[in-house]
């Protein structure tokens, strides 16, 4: 049986469509393309530890709610 891992990485795991997008409906996009995945927008700037997750989809966005940068699995 495949691991978590193994499965989301089976699925889409970037969304570089999604810059310039609201970090809302980029969070829907991703969690609706891949159902394994939770997708949480975080504002640009803020610190975070750099841990790898293999089911989460970080959405940088700026002040405005936009997505800043490519939504990637991890």
């Amino acid at each position: 049986m495949a691991s978590v891992c193994e499965q989301v990485m089976e699925g889409k795991t970037s969304w570089p469509e999604l810059v310039g997008e609201d970090g809302d409906c980029a969070v829907t996009t991703i969690e609706n393309e891949n159902t394994l995945v939770d997708a949480q927008t975080i504002l640009e700037g803020t610190i975070i530890p750099e841990i790898y997750i293999c089911d989460r989809v970080l959405v940088w966005i700026n002040e405005n709610g936009i997505v800043v940068s490519t939504p990637v699995v991890g």
